[in-house]
């Protein structure tokens, strides 16, 4: 049953019995079952017939033992956060590893740690820029940029920032630029002046990322 709740927890849309079931290896009468145990039990467990199952946002589950396979994950990830983000999220990378290891047995926690998995530094080495595009992401603020093209033209440009991904020798900034009336991509490694605005987005940061995931659906966000 907590692996029933870890997989609902896991779900953003309703999960059907006839998945759960599948999932597990039983049959749809157990998943109704212990579905109706975990509600008996506080779960804030909706469902609805032809739709399915959705654990209810809010709900506190503890930590679960990790598999191997999902330790290096982790690390990986926060490896490669701790080399390639600015000082406040790679301080951040190192906390949460602590907190993640604090919840395992010694054996475990030193498996993860000397797993012999790591991610290089490379990038732009633009951390302080890095830092102050998520500070404009979080609270949803223009940023004003100095951009320079791949011709060497350079042109100041206020963009609305939606999302960073990391590639290689550069970071990619997505952003609604208003110059072009468009979502652009800009590298790092080519602004210059970066200066937050006080003025707030015109349109929430989640219904821009909406219209770009359409946009770009490989982009994983």
């Amino acid at each position: 049953m907590l692996k029933l709740l870890q997989v609902l927890r896991e779900r953003r849309t309703a999960v059907t019995a006839q998945v759960l079931a599948s999932r597990f290896d039983v049959s749809e009468r157990t998943i109704y079952r212990d579905i109706d145990t975990l509600a008996e039990l506080g779960v804030p467990v909706v469902g609805e017939a032809g739709v399915g199952f959705i654990l209810l946002p809010g709900f506190f589950l503890p930590p679960m033992a990790l598999t191997q396979v999902e330790a290096d994950a982790i690390l990986l990830g926060l490896r490669f956060v701790a080399a390639r983000g600015d000082e406040e999220i790679a301080t951040a990378a190192d906390t949460a590893l602590g907190k993640i290891t604090e919840n395992m047995g010694d054996d475990e926690a030193a498996s993860m740690r000397w797993n012999g998995l790591t991610a290089g530094p490379a990038g732009s080495g633009k951390l302080a820029e890095l830092a102050t595009i998520r500070a404009a992401l979080r609270s949803q603020k223009k940023l004003q940029i100095g951009y320079r093209s791949g011709d060497g033209e350079e042109r100041t440009r206020i963009i609305w920032p939606v999302a960073i991904g990391f590639f290689g020798q550069a970071e990619l900034l997505a952003a609604w630029c208003e110059m072009r009336d468009a979502f652009r991509h800009f590298r790092l490694d080519r602004i210059g002046e970066l200066q937050t605005l006080p003025d707030t987005l015109p349109r929430s940061r989640r219904s821009l990322l909406a219209e770009y995931r359409l946009m770009e659906p490989h982009a994983n966000l």
